[in-house]
């Protein structure tokens, strides 16, 4: 692969950018905001294991930041559940149509996103115990596994928990990190890590580092209903984008 036209980089910078500091203030998110831009510079083959190499290095940089929200009982059903659920959404491919889940999922998070925004006293459910949050990490698995989209559910599911920031972080992103891990693998795996990834890998991931870390600076600034409406709003971009993706 040639150096990639100055133009091609600008725009997969920003995209680096601006997702790397979104990943850092939410600990969710990367994937929706970097393909928005490197769709217009790289193919789907290379973006989405870039993304997830992004990811991934961003969640590593953030966990000594969220480490005291981390809780080991509380995270391991969403991992285990997640993880056992990527195969069958990977496996599920071939069966379903990704534009229309992806058309449902992005009206489903718009919804939730304005429903929560305007309630005065958000619902909080405290049943299920770890069953039910297996239920969300195998969900997020399944949507990982099948469109890439892991963050969603588990991200709507500790926001009903009503727990804190931190705590909030302490799944998610370990989540996410453990998911997006196992799909870089999958994509070495099947050798799409080719010199065309490694140019663009070079570019990138010190970029979302660097956008990162600026996230991680603000979030260390915001209280918990601060938080809670960064991640509304969030989950409401991240539903128009996927509406707009899959009509196109």
């Amino acid at each position: 692969m040639p150096f990639p036209p100055a133009g091609d980089i600008a725009i997969v910078v920003a995209g680096a950018l601006v997702a790397g500091f979104v990943n850092g203030l939410t600990g969710t998110g990367y994937a929706l905001m970097a393909l928005g831009f490197w769709l217009q510079a790289m193919s789907p083959v290379t973006a989405a294991p870039l993304v997830a190499l992004c990811s991934v290095a961003g969640h590593l940089q953030a966990l000594r930041t969220i480490w005291s929200g981390v809780r080991w009982p509380r995270l391991w059903p969403f991992l285990a559940a997640g993880l056992l659920g990527v195969p069958i959404g990977t496996s599920l491919l071939e069966q379903v149509q990704v534009q229309p889940l992806k058309l449902g999922v992005g009206i489903l998070l718009i919804f939730y996103s304005a429903w929560m925004g305007f309630v005065r006293r958000p619902p909080v459910i405290a049943a299920g115990g770890r069953a039910a949050d297996a239920a969300a990490g195998f969900v997020g698995g399944i949507m990982g596994g099948l469109a890439s989209l892991s963050g969603p559910a588990p991200t709507i599911w500790v926001q009903l928990r009503s727990w804190n920031k931190n705590e909030q972080r302490g799944v998610n992103q370990p989540f996410n990190m453990a998911v997006l891990a196992t799909a870089l693998l999958a994509a070495a795996v099947a050798g799409l890590l080719d010199r065309t990834f490694l140019v663009w890998a070079i570019i990138t991931v010190p970029t979302s580092l660097a956008g990162a870390r600026l996230g991680l600076m603000l979030y260390g600034r915001v209280n918990d209903t601060v938080f809670r409406q960064l991640v509304l709003v969030l989950l409401g971009l991240s539903g128009l984008t996927l509406i707009i993706s899959s009509l196109r």
